[in-house]
């Protein structure tokens, strides 16, 4: 193993971190309607669970209802119970072949709670950086103590891991702010 390995393993890994929190930011809801917000409902379709996007269409009919359309009609129950069931404030309805699901406004207690899920969602990326900064930073160590490299190349890769950091947490931060100012606008 190399400096430009220990450096592009720790680049890969905080890359993942961070797409992993715009997935989480992704799922917290605001006060307009997104399809975003079902990716994780999973329906029991045929003895096994299904993700909803795989038995059903999912848009919007307007800024605040998600229109929900079964590819088959006796799924439709059995959606709606799922969405149901899924824990997110949601309440659909069944009208035709398909499932309404209105998005209720948000209160403003409620939206200081999803601003505090950001920033505790943020704070676990940030240590996820983190912890690889340092794994990062013991495989440049143990480079040293084996002689493959000399302790200026571990304290200049040690410099370019943390710059690589400092990078990875100030786009978390940035990615946090826009999540929370969309989540205060009324």
């Amino acid at each position: 193993m190399s400096v430009a390995d220990v450096k592009k393993n720790a680049q890969e890994r905080m890359t993942k971190s961070l797409e992993t929190l715009r997935a989480d930011l992704a799922k917290v809801r605001t006060g307009r309607a997104h399809t975003g917000i079902l990716d994780h409902v999973m329906v029991e379709y045929y003895g096994s669970p299904t993700a909803l996007s795989q038995v059903a269409g999912i848009n919007l009919i307007d800024a605040r209802t998600i229109g929900v359309q079964p590819f088959e009609k006796r799924m439709a129950a059995t959606i709606e119970k799922a969405i149901r069931d899924a824990d997110l404030g949601l309440n659909p309805s069944a009208q035709g072949d398909v499932i309404r699901v209105p998005t209720p406004a948000l209160t403003e207690e409620r939206r200081k709670e999803m601003v505090k899920l950001c920033k505790s969602e943020a704070e676990d990326a940030k240590i996820a950086v983190r912890n690889i900064r340092r794994d990062g930073n013991e495989s440049l160590k143990k480079l040293v103590k084996d002689k493959t490299i000399s302790e200026d190349d571990e304290r200049r890769a040690v410099d370019d891991v943390q710059k690589l950091t400092d990078k990875f947490i100030a786009d978390i931060d940035k990615m946090v702010a826009e999540k929370e100012k969309e989540v205060l606008t009324v």
